[in-house]
């Protein structure tokens, strides 16, 4: 199982109401354009909130918890969590920092241990590369993501780390998942018009059967797909 699907099913286990408001979104990319789309959403009633739920949705939308540098950092770590691969974009492209940053702001407490996260990243890459994460190279990011990235190997100092980075993994892998962007990753077929085309006739044969006219007749008459059906008067 590749890291995709280990995250998958991570995100699947711990999807909650709020993770499912603002993953369905378009596919800009921007974080300007994001955002606005984002408190677009949550004034429409697409996705069936509350008029009390969707109140708060749109206050809450226009409050920024996050500082600049760290949404910039916050979408280093996201995407480096889950890069683009030749299956879909990466979590920036499925918005999940916008997601992270809407969390942050919908449940206070995620706001001391993210911050301070984001904190201690930027003071361990100041001592490793005398310079904040986001202005390192990736092969210095990952340096250091590999030191909290592995809870059973990391050192016991770089414990706040290691509590950062699995938070960070965790809001990562569910914003994705719930994202028009990892929806379709996951092939999730539910709420899909489908069409029955009846029994393979490989199958049929398989087993010595066959459709009587009646049913043909009746019941897979592919011209009619697509039709208004009309009741006798």
């Amino acid at each position: 199982m590749d890291r995709r699907e280990s995250l998958k099913f991570l995100a699947i286990g711990s999807l909650g109401a709020s993770a499912l408001i603002v993953g369905c979104d378009k596919d800009k990319k921007t974080d300007e354009v994001s955002t606005e789309n984002v408190k677009d959403e949550a004034k429409n009633d697409l996705y069936g909130r509350t008029p009390e739920e969707k109140e708060r949705d749109a206050k809450l939308m226009k409050e920024q918890f996050f500082t600049k540098e760290e949404m910039a950092t916050i979408t280093i770590l996201s995407d480096i969590i889950i890069p683009a691969d030749d299956r879909s974009g990466s979590a920036s492209d499925a918005k999940v920092p916008e997601f992270i940053e809407f969390m942050a702001k919908d449940q206070p407490s995620y706001q001391t241990p993210l911050r301070g996260g984001l904190r201690w990243l930027d003071i361990k890459s100041n001592k490793m590369f005398e310079k904040p994460f986001r202005d390192a190279s990736k092969e210095q990011q990952i340096q250091l993501v590999d030191l909290i990235a592995y809870p059973d190997k990391a050192a016991k100092e770089n414990a706040q780390g290691v509590a950062f980075f699995n938070q960070m993994r965790n809001l990562t892998a569910t914003g994705f998942f719930s994202s028009k962007i990892g929806i379709e990753d996951i092939e999730y077929k539910g709420n899909q018009p489908n069409a029955w085309d009846g029994v393979p006739e490989d199958v049929l044969k398989q087993y010595g059967l066959e459709y009587d006219k009646k049913t043909l007749d009746e019941c897979l008459k592919n011209e009619d797909r697509g039709k208004m059906m009309t009741w006798d008067a």
